[in-house]
């Protein structure tokens, strides 16, 4: 359950420290007090969308922080072991809004995603806003609703997702028909690619061996001119060579080097350059007579590459990718050859999804009966007690005409009343005004939380457009809905004010430049005056006094 909620610079709140107690909690206060704000700071802390405009004004951020005892929510205690968020049985969520929009979120002082802070939140706090009654017009709304109570989540979880598979398979299968009408067609054009590649050796493919080995041959000509006139300088020219030269040198500094022995490395590098030299000429000329024309291998070489050329062009490809699309092609070749064999096995398999998703689909159509036998029973009990004493709830379930698998199951679910006897029973866009379509809320939302493991649950203005004793049933149910949770109920109607265990009060402080609001929690005797302002309005009487006391008596003693 909630214990407190702490709340710096949001809106009209500076600063709120708030306890909170089992049983029922009602919020009361004058119409634009603030109580709004308290709604709005705990679905901020539960992973509502942040905005700038809830910081309070000459303000640089907004924080609101919440602490749970989790020892009546189990579900939230495996959900942070197995998130590794846990530590002992409380719950510490931090949520702070900056000036500029942006906003943080912690559990148990540990950062989170808001996606996180979500999944928490649906497993500890519930709220249900005064807006409750329109999304139950959803029909959406209604089968969940209708889900919810008769505990269909495993079963609708197993038809979604045999659903899925079917939807998936048979994607699959209609895609594979349809490509096989041309599929004849296309096999031929791959084979034929795949052959007009393959005349390439592409095993022992490369490109660049191959120009490599066709530039050689087609500027041999210059190769062996240019080369025997290299060898000539370097070595065979007796006069005139760098062979000859260095020679001449040598000797005359060897000569010399007898005076002048420091010339003797120089020498030394001399002579190892004349045996450099010849070693590279003899090399040069095994080169040059090892090198032979051949016009039939260089016309062989230019055809390749421009067929190499012409592939690479026809299939926007560099040459060195043509290896790779012949895989490509061989790889779609196989896959439109087994084709026939994939349609064949996704057939079965689309057959066998189909059969286990109509029988999955029935036992959840029968789980929805059963349940909505028990819930139109219980919610017309309870629209009796709310004042409506002719009215009739009714679930309606049909098939779809369609046999073709859906999201959530076979079935259209919606729901019916009848405010009148004798009339037949229709939606309840139809047929219900909007305080009758209140208190169908009221009494959905009551009867589907008592099989509920959330430990707490917020009324915002559930009860309005009712009144008198109505509003006292209203009350009580929501007292009877807190004997093994927390509720927590922001009102108008002393009714139900008067039925809760704790009264807390909103207040408006006008005193300072910037408005600001506050809560506290009442003693008995500010709860009448509170209760008799709610019956009297400007002038509170004794008597109204008195029947505030009384029915707050009476209200505690239920």
């Amino acid at each position: 359950m909630l214990l407190n909620l702490n709340i710096i610079d949001l809106a009209v709140v500076k600063s709120l420290d708030l306890n909170l107690e089992k049983g029922m909690s009602v919020l009361t206060g004058e119409t634009g007090a603030g109580k709004s704000i308290l709604l709005t700071a705990l679905g901020l802390a539960l992973g509502d969308r942040a905005d700038s405009d809830y910081v309070r004004p000459d303000c640089k951020r907004a924080e609101i922080n919440l602490e749970f005892d989790l020892s009546d929510a189990p579900q939230a205690q495996q959900w942070l072991r197995e998130n590794e968020l846990d530590t002992d049985q409380q719950c510490l969520i931090r949520r702070i809004v900056n000036s500029d929009g942006r906003s943080k979120a912690y559990i148990n002082n540990r950062p989170v995603t808001l996606q996180s802070l979500q999944e928490l939140s649906e497993k500890l706090v519930e709220i249900h806003g005064q807006h409750a009654h329109l999304t139950l017009l959803n029909n959406d709304e209604q089968r969940r609703l209708l889900d919810a109570y008769a505990k269909n989540q495993p079963l609708l979880d197993g038809v979604n997702a045999c659903y899925r598979q079917w939807h998936h398979a048979n994607k699959e299968l209609a895609s594979l028909i349809k490509s096989s009408t041309d599929q004849t067609e296309r096999e031929e054009l791959l084979r034929y690619q795949i052959e007009e590649l393959q005349q390439l050796d592409l095993a022992n493919f490369s490109y660049d061996d191959i120009s490599e080995q066709h530039s050689k041959l087609a500027n041999l000509g210059q190769i062996l001119s240019t080369g025997q006139t290299q060898v000539d300088m370097l070595y065979e020219n007796d006069r005139q060579s760098v062979n000859q030269m260095l020679n001449h040198s040598l000797s005359e500094l060897s000569h010399i080097a007898q005076f002048a022995p420091e010339l003797n490395e120089i020498c030394t590098m001399l002579s190892e350059a004349q045996i450099q030299v010849e070693e590279a000429s003899l090399q040069l000329r095994r080169f040059l007579e090892s090198q032979e024309a051949d016009p039939q291998l260089l016309e062989a070489l230019e055809n390749q590459i421009g067929i190499i050329q012409s592939l690479s062009r026809k299939h926007h490809v560099t040459p060195d990718d043509l290896p790779e699309l012949v895989s490509k092609l061989e790889l779609e070749l196989d896959g439109l050859v087994h084709s026939s064999e994939r349609i064949d096995t996704l057939t079965t398999n689309v057959a066998h999804l189909l059969t286990q998703y109509h029988q999955l689909a029935g036992q959840l159509s029968e789980q929805r009966s059963l349940g909505a036998k028990k819930l139109q029973q219980q919610i017309s009990t309870m629209i009796k007690e709310l004042g409506m004493p002719q009215g009739e709830f009714l679930v309606d379930i049909s098939k779809f005409e369609t046999d073709t698998p859906k999201l959530n199951g076979n079935d259209k679910i919606e729901f019916l009343v009848s405010a009148n006897p004798g009339l037949p029973a229709k939606s309840l866009a139809k047929v219900a005004s909007g305080g009758e379509l209140s208190r169908i809320s009221l009494a959905i939302q009551v009867i589907t939380s008592n099989d509920k493991t959330t430990p707490t649950m917020i009324f915002d203005e559930v009860d309005s457009g009712i009144g008198g004793g109505i509003a006292e049933i209203v009350g009580k149910k929501l007292r009877d809905l807190s004997h093994n949770r927390q509720v927590m109920c922001v009102t108008h109607l002393p009714q139900v004010a008067s039925q809760a265990h704790h009264h807390l009060y909103v207040e408006k402080n006008n005193q300072t430049d910037i408005t600001s609001s506050n809560v506290r929690l009442l003693e008995m005797e500010e709860r009448v005056e509170e209760i008799a302002r709610m019956l009297g309005g400007v002038n509170i009487t004794a008597n109204t006094l008195a029947h505030a006391e009384e029915m707050l008596t009476t209200g505690n003693h239920n």
